[in-house]
This record gives structure tokens, C-alpha cells and sequence, in this order.
């Protein structure tokens, strides 16, 4: 069922968005060369555990997902672009590395990612995360009052399609309120003016990711990490909109 959620509900929402924001950053500033994942979710783990917030994720299991979750993040790395379950893993100059956090202040949750580049950067890498941000804000600008869902779509996958990324519609953003996913399904190609129609009060993440040579993906062992089927590296961006009479709001806007 598709929830709309009331201006003062929208209000009660922007502590997780800030908290999720604020996780996030604390994260970008410490990813670099010779920290562990385990690293990174234990820092998360802990402004969780500070914060008296919830985590989304450690007890998460879907019909899709091995077994729970376990973790608090998700840290997909090169290769890996979704889903990724934190491990034993030391970055690595050069590493591109996705996180993907959500987690409930008060009831209300917030979900938002981000790519990065550890150390030194390839040139292919930085246009691969560029063209991701590229087309996260070119749906957020469709995300108005008046618009339909396959315009947000549309527009992500305008921009992935001129880089000349593939795009995998089996995954993408989706409905956020009280819990971390919930109606619409939000893709990230489609066709203009076609789909729901956006209405005020609709609170959505969304999530552009692409691959740099492929839309195809494989599970890992860990039966929860998705990587690209031809060992291209992938990219992920995420924020959490709210649609409003006076346009979107990002709660999980990073300062």
C-alpha cells in the first residue's frame, strides 16, 4: 500500500534523515587506505548505538537475502555494488567503494548511499560515480507534484543511457516511512509521463546504481553481496525525497 505522509509527519522524518546524513559523512571521512569494513560498521554500529537509533539492516531478511542481515551497512567494493555484506576486508588504494545506510530515529526511517574512491582514483571510476550523482539529481528534479513515477525514472535513465551505462531495472529505490521499504517501487528507467502519480506527501529513496560494462549481476557466496558479472566496477547513490506543494525535500541532504 502506497502511504502519503502529512507536512507535520514529514517534519517528525527529518531527525533520521540527518541522522542517516550524518552517519554517512562520518563514514566518507573515515574510508581510506588500510581501514577494514568491519571498521566502518562498527563506527556505524556505534553512532547507532549513541544516537538511541535503530539499525534497518542487522535483522533484515528478505526472500532474497541467505539468512539476516547481521550488519548495520552495506559495503559493496570494485565489483560489488549492492548489498555488500561487511567482512574481513582491508581497502585498498584505488578501491571503489559503494554504503548504503538506513536506520529509524523515532519511527521513522531514512535510507541514503554514496560511492567513493579510496586513495588514488581512476578516470573511468570518477565518470562512473559523477554520472550516478548526475542522475540521482536529475530524478529528484522530476520528483514534483504533477509528475508521474516514470518520469523519475526516465530521467535517471536518460542519464545513464548517454554515458553509455547498461541499466538493471531489478533493483532501485522504493517507499520510505516506517519502515525501510515499502510502495512505490521506483526503477531507474522508464518511460515519461506514465506510472504513478506523484502526489504530495509521498516520501521515496531514490537510487540510481550502474555498472560500467554490464546490467547483469551475481550473488556471492554470502549469499546477500551483488557484483557485476563481468568484473566491471559499479556505483550507488541514494537519498530519501520528500515530494511537497513546494517541490522535493532531501531529508537526507549531506551538509
Amino acid at each position: 500500500m502506497i502511504e502519503l505522509r502529512t507536512p507535520e509527519e514529514i517534519e517528525q522524518m527529518r531527525p533520521a534523515g540527518r541522522f542517516v546524513a550524518e552517519v554517512l559523512t562520518a563514514l566518507e571521512e573515515k574510508a581510506a587506505v588500510g581501514v577494514n569494513l568491519l571498521e566502518l560498521d562498527e563506527l556505524a554500529h556505534k553512532m547507532i548505538r549513541d544516537r538511541g537509533a535503530e539499525s534497518c539492516y542487522i535483522d533484515y531478511h528478505p526472500s532474497f537475502g541467505a539468512s539476516p542481515f547481521g550488519r548495520v551497512l552495506c559495503t559493496s567494493v570494485n565489483d560489488a555494488v549492492l548489498h555488500g555484506l561487511p567482512h574481513d576486508y582491508v581497502l585498498q588504494d584505488g578501491d571503489l567503494l559503494s554504503v548504503d545506510f538506513a536506520a529509524s530515529v523515532n519511527g521513522w526511517v531514512s535510507d541514503s548511499a554514496l560511492s567513493l574512491i579510496v586513495g588514488t582514483e581512476r578516470p573511468e571510476d570518477r565518470r562512473l560515480i559523477e554520472v550516478t550523482q548526475n542522475a540521482l539529481e536529475a530524478g529528484i528534479a522530476q520528483a514534483v507534484v504533477g509528475n508521474k513515477m516514470g518520469d523519475i525514472s526516465n530521467a535517471i535513465g536518460a542519464v545513464a543511457t548517454v554515458a553509455g551505462y547498461k541499466i538493471n531495472t531489478d533493483f532501485g529505490g522504493h517507499g520510505v516511512g516506517r519502515t525501510m521499504h515499502g510502495e512505490p517501487h521506483v526503477p531507474n528507467k522508464g518511460r515519461p509521463n506514465r506510472g504513478f502519480p506523484l502526489r504530495e506527501g509521498l516520501v521515496i529513496a531514490i537510487e540510481p546504481w550502474f555498472l560500467q560494462t554490464t546490467d547483469l549481476l551475481f550473488t556471492d557466496p554470502d549469499g546477500w553481496t551483488l557484483r557485476s558479472a563481468d568484473g566491471s566496477r559499479g556505483a550507488h547513490q541514494e537519498h530519501t525525497v520528500a515530494i511537497t506543494a513546494d517541490g522535493p525535500v532531501i531529508l537526507t541532504a549531506r551538509d
